[in-house]
């Protein structure tokens, strides 16, 4: 079939516009996700490497004799005035109308090493980390200073949530004592848990005052042992001899105790052997109590140490002095203790004068049930200037 040169023409013409298309493809618009459709310049002559247009228009039919035009490569967002761009990882700046080089990555170089700084040195001492050893979070605290003081008794009642016993002291009374991880507990001598605490069962403890908590704590606690004797001291409050039971108020807390006596009690005063009829109301005792007894609450020997009406003597030096409350305070030196005489400075003018703090006396007290009252003062030796106050 013969076919006329307008149709070869228009051909070829249209094989030359499909192979212009395929070998310039769109650029993609920058900042939007849809392609450009490339741009043919009108200029016949070759362009620039970086040559870019940032507003593309709209594709148009280009004559088969025009050269292709390189894409255009998408344009970054631009820097901000003032400041100077980076360039991206791998690739170094290049001057202007230049195509910039990707450096690549040099083998010679080390990986950097995790470090950990502190930048805050208040989390330190100074910024100097120090420690005894004691960790004030986790380790518990340290035990209460004082004295300890051993005593017996019955438990009545145990909290293992808040760690907390109630024992019924040999000779009256109840005390609520703590306990924690602090606390030995021992079983016939081995030790054991808090677990091991049963109501009803007889122990020892050994307490000391907890001030910051302001509860008596347990140090030591010990089960299953021996009997040991317990004491108590105070003053007679009452004798009840039809029932033969006595009532003595504590000198610790103050709190009456009830005890009972039988004929098999011993009675002492000071030295010497004494009788039941000797003791009485408001006379300061020590009482031992028997560690057999089952309930504990029998006395095996009293002592009287000062009955009201009872003469007393003490040689020593005056300690303290109220000449206006008519008060001293002698240090003893038969027993070495100190003890509070109360005296009417109007009936001893002949020695008030001569009485300071350091002055050697020997008075002669009768105890009065509550206090001690000088009866007659006597100075031995006058203070040295340096003791006088």
């Amino acid at each position: 079939m013969k076919r006329s040169p307008l149709f070869i023409s228009s051909f070829l013409l249209l094989s030359a516009v499909l192979v212009c298309a395929q070998t310039n493809p769109a650029t993609p618009k920058p900042g939007s996700g849809v392609p450009e459709t490339p741009v043919p310049s009108t200029q016949t002559s070759t362009p620039a490497p970086n040559a870019a247009s940032t507003n593309a228009a709209p594709a148009t039919q280009t004559p088969p004799n025009t050269p292709a035009v390189a894409p255009t490569p998408a344009q970054a967002p631009s820097a901000p005035s003032g400041s100077k761009a980076t360039p991206p990882p791998g690739i170094t700046s290049a001057p202007p109308g230049t195509a910039a080089k990707p450096v690549e990555p040099s083998e010679n170089v080390e990986p950097m090493q995790p470090k950990t700084e502190i930048f805050d040195s208040s989390a330190t001492s100074s910024g100097v980390l120090t420690t005894d050893g004691h960790d004030p979070v986790l380790d518990p605290p340290p035990l209460p200073g004082g004295l300890t003081t051993l005593v017996g008794g019955t438990v009545s009642g145990v909290d293992h949530i808040r760690n907390r016993m109630t024992m019924v002291v040999f000779g009256g009374g109840h005390w609520k004592i703590g306990f924690d991880e602090r606390t030995h507990i021992f079983r016939n001598g081995a030790e054991t848990t808090q677990l091991a605490i049963k109501k009803g069962e007889r122990v020892y403890v050994d307490t000391m005052l907890d001030k910051k908590n302001h509860e008596i704590f347990a140090r030591n606690i010990r089960l299953g042992v021996a009997a040991l004797p317990a004491n108590a001291d105070g003053q007679i409050v009452d004798i009840d001899l039809k029932h033969q039971r006595v009532t003595l108020r504590d000198q610790i807390d103050s709190v009456p105790v009830h005890f009972s006596i039988d004929n098999q009690t011993k009675f002492n005063h000071g030295s010497n052997s004494a009788s039941l009829g000797e003791l009485k109301p408001g006379a300061l005792v020590h009482v031992k109590f028997s560690p057999e007894s089952p309930n504990r609450g029998l006395a095996r020997e009293i002592s009287i140490i000062a009955a009201p009406g009872s003469q007393f003597t003490y040689v020593g030096k005056i300690t303290h002095l109220d000449l206006r409350k008519g008060v001293m305070a002698i240090q003893n030196v038969i027993d070495d203790k100190n003890y509070e005489v109360n005296f009417n400075p109007n009936q001893l003018k002949d020695v008030r004068d001569q009485l300071a703090v350091g002055t050697d006396v020997r008075i002669v007290a009768v105890f009065e049930g509550t206090r001690y009252t000088a009866q007659s003062i006597i100075v031995t030796k006058e203070p040295e200037p340096s003791e006088k106050q």
